[in-house]
């Protein structure tokens, strides 16, 4: 067992399944905030996925979209923005106005305030074949606040999990997987080592969880906010429900 397997399989040691709060628990904070990981802390939720792009200036940041405009109160794409033009925006009040003034989080900011609470999926966004060095960013933020053991690094790119496995083979990586996945892609994937599999929650059935367990793979589900699915999926072998609201699956699975 490499020990990318062996830190996937410790985290996942003491429990059947786990929670993450998708973008923190975002069914009640704004998406990809620290409001909304911490609050995903509070709710118990066992761990965050989150959103990472690289800024014009070599920042990480925690966004989702490849452009502000949907949850913040500018425009533009984000890896054309500075940190200090990305953390001018208000990234809250979109959501309520209780949560005026919320900013952009970078992805220092994020270890700090939970990094050592919950587990993070940290998904890199990218749609080139080409690198725009966030991979080796990556790498650098992991280990300066040691946080090989409480990370999974994943993305839709198959290259870009490619890359960062060459810069740091030891943390474990996920293939995020979605039906509208062009087929090429899924045959790059196809080619790589990796540690889970991501796939779309509706497209999860009995033959996807044997095919993953035989191959090795964990596997982790995206987005899941219904009980009885997330009840289902867990009996069916899924390992980890990454949903908007961590605290109603938690008491679904703890029924």
């Amino acid at each position: 067992m490499s020990i990318a397997q062996q830190r996937l399989a410790a985290i996942y040691a003491d429990q059947s399944v786990l929670v993450f709060g998708h973008r923190g628990a975002s069914a009640q904070a704004p998406m990809n905030t620290l409001p909304a990981f911490e609050l995903a802390a509070e709710l118990g939720a066992d761990g965050v996925e989150l959103d990472v792009h690289r800024s014009a200036d070599g920042e990480l940041v925690i966004v989702h979209d490849f452009t502000v405009d949907e949850t913040t109160n500018g425009t533009g794409t984000v890896q054309q923005m500075t940190l200090a033009q990305l953390k001018a925006l208000d990234a809250g009040s979109w959501k309520d106005p209780s949560f005026a003034g919320v900013r952009i989080p970078t992805l220092d900011e994020v270890f700090d305030a939970v990094g050592q609470r919950l587990f993070i999926n940290v998904e890199i966004k990218s749609e080139s074949q080409e690198t725009d060095g966030i991979e080796q960013l990556v790498v650098d933020k992991i280990r300066q606040f040691d946080m090989q053991d409480r990370v999974l690094v994943s993305s839709f790119n198959p290259l870009a999990v490619m890359r960062f496995r060459a810069l740091m083979p030891d943390v474990p990586i996920g293939f995020l997987t979605a039906p509208d996945v062009p087929e090429i892609v899924q045959q790059v994937a196809k080619n790589m080592t990796y540690e889970a599999i991501h796939p779309y929650q509706a497209s999860i059935d009995k033959t996807v969880i044997e095919q993953a367990q035989h191959q090795g793979h964990i596997v982790n589900t995206w987005t899941v906010n219904d009980p009885a699915r997330a009840t289902a999926l867990r009996d069916l072998g899924v390992r980890g429900i990454i949903t908007d609201q961590p605290d109603v699956i938690i008491n679904a699975l703890a029924d």
